[in-house]
């Protein structure tokens, strides 16, 4: 029971955390405390997220432990990848193509996991859904950093902007980064458990592709609307690869019918 609602712990205590530190801040008017505040504020709710995904009552092989280092070491090599290969791409063709961020974001995010299932024997069904999710939920919080540096340098120092940016990207975290990599994890995982036969290969590639449209389209629109209906896409995948691992083994999960 107790793991089943942790992450409505992580979420309360994150939030505790940074409206104290934001509370500081603001009583203090000292600078120190901004890296805490935005620290704060990218990761609490990818953190909640990850953590949700975890209690769900699937077929995990991996540890916490071993979760909380893809999500590490998966953004930060995921964020310095993408960056470098969009420079380069940016460097070489003076446009970057919205379809080239995809490419080069999703390939990126799953360097940590693609570690994984190579490097060790960790092959339990929902292993790849978490461990895409946590690479996904890195990647995202230091985007989001970023992001809230940028917003906090432009503005002058205007606290309620930097406030705004870390809101609406933590909360479409979940329906995207970390939605669509955990799609290509599962699959990847999927496609390790088949011995990598050319038809699993093919199947994972068609989930990847299917998140690189996702990303794509994320990044060209500009409404409301778009994005609401791409993140009820992206989570409703999410969900039924999750309801998918959660039945017999014979049973195809999204990356097999994708």
């Amino acid at each position: 029971m107790m793991r089943r609602w942790s992450w409505l712990l992580v979420l309360v205590g994150g939030f505790v955390l940074f409206e104290a530190v934001r509370h500081a801040l603001i009583s203090t008017q000292n600078p120190n405390l901004l890296p805490s505040l935005i620290l704060l504020g990218a990761v609490v709710i990818p953190a909640a997220f990850v953590t949700f995904v975890y209690s769900l009552r699937l077929d995990y092989g991996v540890s916490a432990g071993l979760i909380a280092l893809v999500a590490a070491i998966g953004g930060v090599v995921g964020v310095v990848t993408a960056g470098l290969l969009e420079y380069d791409t940016l460097h070489d063709l003076g446009v970057l193509p919205m379809v080239a961020v995809g490419l080069i974001e999703e390939a990126a995010k799953l360097i940590a996991p693609f570690a994984v299932v190579l490097l060790t024997r960790h092959r339990h069904r929902a292993d790849g859904l978490v461990l895409g999710v946590a690479s996904g939920a890195g990647f995202a919080a230091l985007e989001t950093m970023g992001y809230a540096f940028v917003t906090l340098i432009a503005s002058g120092g205007d606290l309620a902007a930097v406030e705004g940016v870390l809101l609406l990207r933590g909360i479409l975290a979940p329906a995207a980064h970390m939605a669509w990599t955990g799609l290509t994890a599962a699959a990847l995982w999927q496609a390790a458990r088949d011995g990598w036969r050319p038809g699993a290969v093919l199947r994972f590639l068609a989930v990847f592709a299917v998140a690189v449209g996702l990303h794509t389209t994320w990044d060209s629109v500009g409404a409301t609307e778009a994005y609401a209906v791409l993140a009820a896409i992206s989570l409703g995948l999410l969900t039924y690869t999750a309801w998918r691992l959660r039945r017999p083994e014979h049973v195809p999960m999204i990356a097999r019918a994708a």
